[in-house]
Protein backbone atom coordinates (compact mmCIF):
# COMPACT_ATOMS: atom_id res chain seq x y z
CA UNK A 1 0.00 0.00 0.00
CA UNK A 2 1.41 3.35 -1.01
CA UNK A 3 2.47 5.55 1.90
CA UNK A 4 0.47 8.74 2.18
CA UNK A 5 2.36 11.71 0.83
CA UNK A 6 2.70 14.64 3.18
CA UNK A 7 2.43 18.29 2.30
CA UNK A 8 4.74 20.58 4.21
CA UNK A 9 2.38 23.40 5.11
CA UNK A 10 5.24 25.77 5.90
CA UNK A 11 8.08 24.68 3.67
CA UNK A 12 9.47 28.20 3.72
CA UNK A 13 10.90 27.45 7.16
CA UNK A 14 13.36 25.28 5.29
CA UNK A 15 13.86 27.68 2.41
CA UNK A 16 17.36 27.15 1.00
CA UNK A 17 19.87 29.95 0.46
CA UNK A 18 21.20 30.41 -3.03
CA UNK A 19 24.68 31.86 -3.65
CA UNK A 20 24.87 35.22 -5.34
CA UNK A 21 26.79 33.85 -8.34
CA UNK A 22 26.81 30.71 -10.44
CA UNK A 23 24.24 28.78 -12.49
CA UNK A 24 20.78 29.09 -10.84
CA UNK A 25 19.72 25.58 -11.84
CA UNK A 26 22.73 23.93 -10.21
CA UNK A 27 22.58 26.18 -7.13
CA UNK A 28 18.92 25.32 -6.50
CA UNK A 29 19.56 21.61 -7.01
CA UNK A 30 22.41 21.61 -4.49
CA UNK A 31 20.43 23.62 -1.92
CA UNK A 32 17.33 21.37 -2.08
CA UNK A 33 19.43 18.22 -2.07
CA UNK A 34 21.23 19.47 1.02
CA UNK A 35 17.90 20.00 2.84
CA UNK A 36 16.79 16.49 1.90
CA UNK A 37 20.03 14.82 2.96
CA UNK A 38 20.13 16.72 6.26
CA UNK A 39 16.56 15.63 7.10
CA UNK A 40 15.10 19.13 7.12
CA UNK A 41 12.87 17.95 4.28
CA UNK A 42 11.62 14.44 5.03
CA UNK A 43 10.54 11.56 2.79
CA UNK A 44 7.06 12.25 1.48
CA UNK A 45 7.24 16.01 1.93
CA UNK A 46 5.87 17.90 -1.02
CA UNK A 47 8.18 20.35 -2.73
CA UNK A 48 6.80 23.75 -3.69
CA UNK A 49 5.66 24.18 -7.25
CA UNK A 50 8.27 25.30 -9.75
CA UNK A 51 6.23 28.47 -10.35
CA UNK A 52 6.28 29.24 -6.60
CA UNK A 53 9.98 28.58 -6.13
CA UNK A 54 10.89 30.55 -9.25
CA UNK A 55 8.96 33.54 -7.91
CA UNK A 56 10.52 33.30 -4.45
CA UNK A 57 14.10 33.29 -5.75
CA UNK A 58 13.62 35.51 -8.76
CA UNK A 59 14.88 32.86 -11.13
CA UNK A 60 13.45 31.56 -14.37
CA UNK A 61 10.88 28.81 -14.15
CA UNK A 62 13.02 26.84 -16.61
CA UNK A 63 15.88 26.85 -14.10
CA UNK A 64 13.53 25.59 -11.38
CA UNK A 65 12.15 22.84 -13.63
CA UNK A 66 15.70 21.77 -14.56
CA UNK A 67 16.71 21.59 -10.87
CA UNK A 68 13.67 19.42 -10.06
CA UNK A 69 14.42 17.14 -13.00
CA UNK A 70 17.95 16.66 -11.65
CA UNK A 71 16.55 15.76 -8.18
CA UNK A 72 14.21 13.20 -9.73
CA UNK A 73 16.94 11.76 -11.99
CA UNK A 74 19.29 11.34 -9.01
CA UNK A 75 16.58 9.67 -6.87
CA UNK A 76 16.04 12.46 -4.33
CA UNK A 77 12.53 13.33 -5.48
CA UNK A 78 9.53 11.68 -7.12
CA UNK A 79 7.26 13.37 -9.66
CA UNK A 80 3.56 12.43 -9.31
CA UNK A 81 1.42 13.14 -12.34
CA UNK A 82 -1.21 15.71 -11.39
CA UNK A 83 0.03 15.87 -7.79
CA UNK A 84 3.43 17.57 -7.87
CA UNK A 85 6.96 16.68 -6.78
CA UNK A 86 7.75 14.98 -3.45
CA UNK A 87 10.83 14.00 -1.49
CA UNK A 88 11.62 10.37 -2.32
CA UNK A 89 10.81 7.71 0.24
CA UNK A 90 14.28 6.16 -0.04
CA UNK A 91 16.88 8.88 -0.37
CA UNK A 92 20.11 7.57 -1.96
CA UNK A 93 23.40 7.96 -0.17
CA UNK A 94 25.41 9.68 -2.87
CA UNK A 95 28.45 11.90 -2.41
CA UNK A 96 27.71 15.47 -3.34
CA UNK A 97 29.92 16.56 -6.22
CA UNK A 98 32.40 19.27 -5.23
CA UNK A 99 31.55 22.84 -5.97
CA UNK A 100 32.84 23.74 -9.41
CA UNK A 101 36.06 25.68 -9.28
CA UNK A 102 35.57 29.25 -10.39
CA UNK A 103 38.59 30.47 -12.32
CA UNK A 104 38.58 34.21 -12.66
CA UNK A 105 39.79 35.54 -15.96
CA UNK A 106 42.83 37.74 -15.51
CA UNK A 107 43.91 40.48 -17.80
CA UNK A 108 47.34 39.90 -19.31
CA UNK A 109 49.76 42.16 -17.48
CA UNK A 110 52.25 44.24 -19.38
CA UNK A 111 55.82 42.96 -18.96
CA UNK A 112 58.15 44.94 -16.73
CA UNK A 113 61.12 46.71 -18.28
CA UNK A 114 63.94 44.18 -18.47
CA UNK A 115 61.66 41.21 -19.17
CA UNK A 116 62.72 38.78 -21.87
CA UNK A 117 60.86 38.01 -25.08
CA UNK A 118 59.39 41.46 -25.76
CA UNK A 119 58.57 42.73 -29.23
CA UNK A 120 60.82 44.77 -31.50
CA UNK A 121 57.96 45.91 -33.77
CA UNK A 122 57.54 49.68 -34.17
CA UNK A 123 54.68 51.76 -35.51
CA UNK A 124 55.99 51.62 -39.08
CA UNK A 125 56.06 47.82 -38.99
CA UNK A 126 52.59 47.63 -37.46
CA UNK A 127 51.19 50.09 -40.01
CA UNK A 128 52.54 48.01 -42.91
CA UNK A 129 51.15 44.79 -41.43
CA UNK A 130 47.74 46.41 -40.94
CA UNK A 131 47.75 47.43 -44.57
CA UNK A 132 48.76 43.95 -45.75
CA UNK A 133 46.26 42.14 -43.53
CA UNK A 134 43.44 44.47 -44.59
CA UNK A 135 44.27 43.91 -48.24
CA UNK A 136 44.00 40.14 -47.86
CA UNK A 137 40.80 40.41 -45.84
CA UNK A 138 39.22 42.71 -48.42
CA UNK A 139 40.21 40.53 -51.36
CA UNK A 140 40.69 37.06 -49.85
CA UNK A 141 42.45 34.43 -51.88
CA UNK A 142 40.60 31.19 -52.62
CA UNK A 143 43.14 29.28 -50.54
CA UNK A 144 41.85 30.94 -47.36
CA UNK A 145 38.66 28.91 -47.76
CA UNK A 146 40.18 25.42 -47.65
CA UNK A 147 42.93 23.54 -45.85
CA UNK A 148 46.51 24.56 -46.47
CA UNK A 149 49.78 22.68 -46.89
CA UNK A 150 51.00 21.60 -43.40
CA UNK A 151 54.45 22.90 -44.32
CA UNK A 152 53.04 26.35 -44.98
CA UNK A 153 52.47 28.15 -48.25
CA UNK A 154 55.10 27.63 -50.93
CA UNK A 155 55.33 31.39 -51.54
CA UNK A 156 56.27 32.04 -47.90
CA UNK A 157 58.74 29.15 -47.81
CA UNK A 158 60.44 30.52 -50.93
CA UNK A 159 60.94 33.88 -49.19
CA UNK A 160 62.13 32.32 -45.94
CA UNK A 161 64.62 30.07 -47.75
CA UNK A 162 65.98 33.02 -49.74
CA UNK A 163 66.34 35.07 -46.56
CA UNK A 164 68.12 32.29 -44.68
CA UNK A 165 70.57 31.69 -47.53
CA UNK A 166 71.45 35.38 -47.79
CA UNK A 167 71.44 36.39 -44.13
CA UNK A 168 72.36 33.23 -42.23
CA UNK A 169 74.29 31.07 -44.70
CA UNK A 170 71.73 28.27 -44.35
CA UNK A 171 71.94 25.69 -47.15
CA UNK A 172 68.32 24.89 -47.92
CA UNK A 173 65.59 24.86 -50.53
CA UNK A 174 61.92 25.81 -49.98
CA UNK A 175 60.86 22.17 -49.68
CA UNK A 176 63.06 21.81 -46.57
CA UNK A 177 61.35 24.72 -44.79
CA UNK A 178 58.39 23.98 -42.52
CA UNK A 179 56.53 26.92 -41.02
CA UNK A 180 55.70 26.58 -37.33
CA UNK A 181 53.93 28.47 -34.55
CA UNK A 182 57.24 29.63 -33.08
CA UNK A 183 60.43 27.88 -32.01
CA UNK A 184 58.82 25.76 -29.32
CA UNK A 185 56.55 23.98 -31.80
CA UNK A 186 59.48 23.43 -34.14
CA UNK A 187 61.51 21.95 -31.31
CA UNK A 188 58.62 19.68 -30.33
CA UNK A 189 58.25 18.46 -33.92
CA UNK A 190 61.97 17.75 -34.18
CA UNK A 191 62.06 15.83 -30.90
CA UNK A 192 59.06 13.68 -31.79
CA UNK A 193 60.37 12.99 -35.28
CA UNK A 194 63.89 12.04 -34.16
CA UNK A 195 63.69 10.56 -30.70
CA UNK A 196 61.80 8.16 -28.48
CA UNK A 197 61.52 7.99 -24.67
CA UNK A 198 64.76 6.84 -23.12
CA UNK A 199 66.99 8.12 -25.93
CA UNK A 200 70.07 9.97 -24.65
CA UNK A 201 70.47 13.64 -25.61
CA UNK A 202 72.85 16.45 -24.75
CA UNK A 203 71.72 19.91 -23.72
CA UNK A 204 73.76 22.99 -22.93
CA UNK A 205 74.26 23.76 -19.25
CA UNK A 206 72.89 26.33 -18.54
CA UNK A 207 70.05 25.91 -21.00
CA UNK A 208 66.83 27.48 -22.24
CA UNK A 209 64.38 26.24 -19.62
CA UNK A 210 61.49 25.46 -22.01
CA UNK A 211 63.77 23.25 -24.12
CA UNK A 212 65.03 21.32 -21.11
CA UNK A 213 61.45 20.87 -19.84
CA UNK A 214 60.41 19.52 -23.25
CA UNK A 215 63.24 16.97 -23.34
CA UNK A 216 62.62 15.82 -19.79
CA UNK A 217 58.86 15.82 -20.24
CA UNK A 218 59.05 13.52 -23.25
CA UNK A 219 61.07 10.98 -21.31
CA UNK A 220 64.46 11.55 -22.89
CA UNK A 221 67.64 10.78 -20.98
CA UNK A 222 69.12 14.27 -20.68
CA UNK A 223 72.84 14.88 -20.19
CA UNK A 224 73.77 18.50 -19.34
CA UNK A 225 77.03 19.51 -21.02
CA UNK A 226 78.90 22.51 -19.57
CA UNK A 227 79.23 25.78 -21.49
CA UNK A 228 82.35 27.92 -21.25
CA UNK A 229 83.66 30.92 -23.15
CA UNK A 230 83.74 28.94 -26.41
CA UNK A 231 80.25 27.48 -26.07
CA UNK A 232 79.27 23.90 -25.39
CA UNK A 233 82.24 21.72 -24.36
CA UNK A 234 81.99 18.95 -26.95
CA UNK A 235 84.73 16.85 -25.36
CA UNK A 236 82.81 16.79 -22.06
CA UNK A 237 79.70 15.64 -23.88
CA UNK A 238 81.58 12.84 -25.60
CA UNK A 239 83.17 11.75 -22.32
CA UNK A 240 79.81 11.71 -20.52
CA UNK A 241 77.51 10.25 -23.20
CA UNK A 242 79.18 9.47 -26.56
CA UNK A 243 76.14 7.48 -27.77
CA UNK A 244 73.72 10.43 -27.53
CA UNK A 245 71.16 10.59 -30.34
CA UNK A 246 70.91 14.38 -30.49
CA UNK A 247 72.19 17.63 -29.03
CA UNK A 248 70.34 20.93 -28.54
CA UNK A 249 72.52 24.03 -28.99
CA UNK A 250 72.24 27.81 -29.41
CA UNK A 251 75.61 28.33 -31.16
CA UNK A 252 75.27 31.90 -32.47
CA UNK A 253 74.25 33.40 -29.12
CA UNK A 254 74.13 30.85 -26.31
CA UNK A 255 71.12 31.19 -24.06
CA UNK A 256 71.51 32.47 -21.43
CA UNK A 257 75.27 33.19 -21.23
CA UNK A 258 75.50 34.91 -24.62
CA UNK A 259 78.75 33.28 -25.79
CA UNK A 260 79.35 32.19 -29.38
CA UNK A 261 80.31 28.64 -30.27
CA UNK A 262 83.89 28.75 -31.58
CA UNK A 263 84.75 27.36 -35.00
CA UNK A 264 86.86 24.61 -33.46
CA UNK A 265 83.89 23.52 -31.32
CA UNK A 266 81.52 23.75 -34.29
CA UNK A 267 83.66 21.40 -36.34
CA UNK A 268 84.10 19.06 -33.38
CA UNK A 269 80.33 18.96 -32.82
CA UNK A 270 79.63 18.16 -36.47
CA UNK A 271 82.34 15.48 -36.52
CA UNK A 272 80.83 13.84 -33.44
CA UNK A 273 77.29 13.95 -34.93
CA UNK A 274 78.49 12.35 -38.18
CA UNK A 275 80.39 9.60 -36.39
CA UNK A 276 77.61 8.88 -33.87
CA UNK A 277 74.77 9.13 -36.37
CA UNK A 278 73.30 11.86 -34.15
CA UNK A 279 71.44 15.06 -34.99
CA UNK A 280 72.22 18.62 -33.98
CA UNK A 281 69.19 20.79 -33.19
CA UNK A 282 70.35 24.36 -33.81
CA UNK A 283 68.19 27.08 -32.22
CA UNK A 284 69.10 30.35 -33.95
CA UNK A 285 66.64 32.47 -32.00
CA UNK A 286 67.99 36.04 -32.20
CA UNK A 287 70.97 36.08 -34.56
CA UNK A 288 69.61 39.05 -36.55
CA UNK A 289 70.61 41.34 -33.70
CA UNK A 290 74.37 41.55 -33.98
CA UNK A 291 75.84 44.96 -33.17
CA UNK A 292 79.46 44.46 -34.25
CA UNK A 293 79.84 43.08 -37.77
CA UNK A 294 77.51 40.87 -39.79
CA UNK A 295 75.57 38.01 -38.23
CA UNK A 296 77.53 34.80 -37.83
CA UNK A 297 76.83 31.98 -40.28
CA UNK A 298 74.60 29.21 -39.05
CA UNK A 299 76.02 25.86 -37.98
CA UNK A 300 73.65 24.24 -40.49
CA UNK A 301 75.49 25.89 -43.37
CA UNK A 302 78.77 24.08 -42.67
CA UNK A 303 77.22 20.66 -42.06
CA UNK A 304 76.90 19.23 -45.57
CA UNK A 305 75.66 15.79 -44.49
CA UNK A 306 72.16 16.52 -43.18
CA UNK A 307 72.94 16.19 -39.48
CA UNK A 308 71.58 19.63 -38.46
CA UNK A 309 67.96 20.64 -37.90
CA UNK A 310 67.70 24.41 -37.92
CA UNK A 311 65.15 26.40 -35.88
CA UNK A 312 64.33 30.08 -36.32
CA UNK A 313 61.56 32.46 -35.35
CA UNK A 314 59.89 35.74 -36.23
CA UNK A 315 58.79 36.19 -32.61
CA UNK A 316 62.03 37.92 -31.62
CA UNK A 317 62.30 40.00 -34.78
CA UNK A 318 58.65 41.03 -35.18
CA UNK A 319 55.88 40.14 -32.71
CA UNK A 320 55.48 37.04 -30.52
CA UNK A 321 51.75 37.35 -31.25
CA UNK A 322 52.29 36.55 -34.94
CA UNK A 323 53.24 32.99 -33.89
CA UNK A 324 55.54 32.34 -36.82
CA UNK A 325 58.72 30.34 -36.75
CA UNK A 326 60.37 27.89 -39.13
CA UNK A 327 62.10 24.56 -39.14
CA UNK A 328 64.70 23.62 -41.77
CA UNK A 329 65.01 19.84 -41.94
CA UNK A 330 67.18 17.41 -43.91
CA UNK A 331 65.09 15.89 -46.70
CA UNK A 332 65.34 12.45 -45.09
CA UNK A 333 63.28 13.73 -42.16
CA UNK A 334 60.80 15.92 -44.02
CA UNK A 335 57.90 13.50 -44.38
CA UNK A 336 58.17 12.29 -40.82
CA UNK A 337 58.05 15.84 -39.46
CA UNK A 338 55.17 16.81 -41.76
CA UNK A 339 53.15 13.78 -40.70
CA UNK A 340 53.41 14.85 -37.07
CA UNK A 341 52.58 18.46 -37.99
CA UNK A 342 49.53 17.35 -39.98
CA UNK A 343 48.21 15.32 -37.06
CA UNK A 344 48.65 18.04 -34.46
CA UNK A 345 48.25 21.46 -36.05
CA UNK A 346 47.18 20.88 -39.69
CA UNK A 347 48.58 24.09 -41.17
CA UNK A 348 49.55 27.71 -40.40
CA UNK A 349 47.21 30.69 -40.76
CA UNK A 350 46.94 31.40 -44.47
CA UNK A 351 45.88 35.00 -43.90
CA UNK A 352 48.91 35.83 -41.77
CA UNK A 353 51.15 33.85 -44.12
CA UNK A 354 50.24 35.98 -47.11
CA UNK A 355 50.89 39.19 -45.20
CA UNK A 356 54.27 37.91 -43.97
CA UNK A 357 55.18 36.73 -47.49
CA UNK A 358 54.69 40.23 -48.88
CA UNK A 359 56.48 41.76 -45.89
CA UNK A 360 59.56 39.68 -46.69
CA UNK A 361 59.33 39.89 -50.48
CA UNK A 362 58.93 43.67 -50.64
CA UNK A 363 61.93 44.44 -48.42
CA UNK A 364 59.93 45.54 -45.35
CA UNK A 365 61.55 42.92 -43.13
CA UNK A 366 65.09 44.07 -43.90
CA UNK A 367 64.11 47.68 -43.23
CA UNK A 368 62.43 46.66 -40.00
CA UNK A 369 65.54 44.81 -38.78
CA UNK A 370 67.70 47.86 -39.43
CA UNK A 371 65.36 50.07 -37.40
CA UNK A 372 64.97 47.48 -34.64
CA UNK A 373 68.71 46.91 -34.36
CA UNK A 374 69.30 50.62 -33.74
CA UNK A 375 66.56 50.78 -31.11
CA UNK A 376 67.67 47.74 -29.14
CA UNK A 377 71.33 48.81 -29.28
CA UNK A 378 70.37 52.16 -27.75
CA UNK A 379 68.35 50.34 -25.10
CA UNK A 380 71.26 47.98 -24.42
CA UNK A 381 73.67 50.87 -23.93
CA UNK A 382 71.25 52.68 -21.60
CA UNK A 383 70.74 49.50 -19.57
CA UNK A 384 74.47 48.82 -19.24
CA UNK A 385 75.10 52.36 -18.04
CA UNK A 386 72.30 52.14 -15.48
CA UNK A 387 73.52 48.82 -14.07
CA UNK A 388 76.82 50.21 -12.77
CA UNK A 389 77.24 48.75 -9.31
CA UNK A 390 79.95 47.13 -7.21
CA UNK A 391 77.71 44.06 -6.91
CA UNK A 392 77.08 43.59 -10.64
CA UNK A 393 79.54 42.64 -13.38
CA UNK A 394 78.12 43.32 -16.83
CA UNK A 395 79.74 42.29 -20.10
CA UNK A 396 78.33 44.30 -22.99
CA UNK A 397 76.90 41.77 -25.46
CA UNK A 398 77.77 42.14 -29.13
CA UNK A 399 74.67 40.23 -30.16
CA UNK A 400 71.16 39.36 -29.06
CA UNK A 401 68.41 40.91 -26.98
CA UNK A 402 69.57 40.18 -23.44
CA UNK A 403 72.59 40.42 -21.19
CA UNK A 404 73.78 38.75 -18.00
CA UNK A 405 74.66 40.80 -14.93
CA UNK A 406 76.99 38.52 -12.96
CA UNK A 407 76.87 38.40 -9.16
CA UNK A 408 79.22 37.12 -6.51
CA UNK A 409 78.72 33.41 -5.89
CA UNK A 410 77.45 34.11 -2.38
CA UNK A 411 74.54 36.20 -3.66
CA UNK A 412 70.99 34.83 -3.90
CA UNK A 413 69.98 35.70 -7.46
CA UNK A 414 66.46 34.31 -6.96
CA UNK A 415 65.89 36.68 -4.04
CA UNK A 416 67.13 39.58 -6.14
CA UNK A 417 64.54 38.75 -8.80
CA UNK A 418 61.77 39.40 -6.28
CA UNK A 419 63.54 42.56 -5.14
CA UNK A 420 63.76 43.77 -8.73
CA UNK A 421 60.10 43.10 -9.45
CA UNK A 422 59.12 45.07 -6.38
CA UNK A 423 60.60 48.19 -7.99
CA UNK A 424 59.23 47.45 -11.47
CA UNK A 425 62.26 45.77 -13.04
CA UNK A 426 61.70 42.42 -14.76
CA UNK A 427 64.71 40.09 -14.58
CA UNK A 428 65.34 36.33 -14.49
CA UNK A 429 67.72 34.48 -12.18
CA UNK A 430 70.65 32.70 -13.82
CA UNK A 431 71.25 29.86 -11.36
CA UNK A 432 67.93 28.01 -11.96
CA UNK A 433 68.82 27.71 -15.65
CA UNK A 434 71.55 25.23 -14.71
CA UNK A 435 70.56 21.58 -14.59
CA UNK A 436 72.09 21.10 -11.14
CA UNK A 437 73.75 23.02 -8.32
CA UNK A 438 76.05 25.83 -9.45
CA UNK A 439 78.17 28.49 -7.82
CA UNK A 440 77.42 30.90 -10.65
CA UNK A 441 74.92 33.65 -9.86
CA UNK A 442 73.52 36.36 -12.06
CA UNK A 443 70.53 38.12 -13.54
CA UNK A 444 69.38 37.65 -17.13
CA UNK A 445 67.95 40.95 -18.38
CA UNK A 446 66.25 41.76 -21.68
CA UNK A 447 66.58 45.09 -23.47
CA UNK A 448 64.13 44.66 -26.34
CA UNK A 449 60.71 46.27 -26.48
CA UNK A 450 61.37 49.19 -24.11
CA UNK A 451 62.44 52.78 -24.62
CA UNK A 452 66.01 53.34 -23.40
CA UNK A 453 65.06 55.77 -20.65
CA UNK A 454 62.22 53.59 -19.36
CA UNK A 455 64.62 50.66 -19.13
CA UNK A 456 67.33 52.76 -17.54
CA UNK A 457 64.99 54.19 -14.89
CA UNK A 458 63.87 50.72 -13.86
CA UNK A 459 67.49 49.53 -13.67
CA UNK A 460 68.51 52.55 -11.59
CA UNK A 461 65.69 51.92 -9.12
CA UNK A 462 66.91 48.37 -8.70
CA UNK A 463 70.58 49.30 -8.33
CA UNK A 464 69.70 51.96 -5.75
CA UNK A 465 68.24 49.26 -3.52
CA UNK A 466 71.22 46.90 -3.70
Amino acid sequence: MMQKLRTNSDWSASTPMLPAKGPRRLALYRALRGLIESGQMKPGDKLPTTRDIAGRFGISRGAAVAAYEMLVADGFAEARVGAGTYVAEAVPLLPLAPEPQVIEAREAQAPLPGALGCSTADETTLRIFRMLMNRHLTQPSARHFHYNDPAGSLALRVEVAAYLKAARGVACEPDQVIMTAGTQQGLDLAVRALLKPGDPVWIEDPCYAAARELFEGTGLCVTPVPVDGEGIDVSSGIAARPEAKAVYVTPSHQYPLGVTLSMARRLALIDWARGAGAYIIEDDYDSEFRFAGPPLSALQGIDGEGRVIYLGTFSKTLLPGFRFGYLVVPRALRERVLTIRRLTDRFPSTLAEDALTEFLRDGHFSAHIKRARKRVKAARDALVAALRSDRLTVTVPEQGLHLVAELDGAEDDCALVAQARAVGFGVKALSPLYAGPTDRRGLVIGFSGFEPEVLAQAARRFVAGL
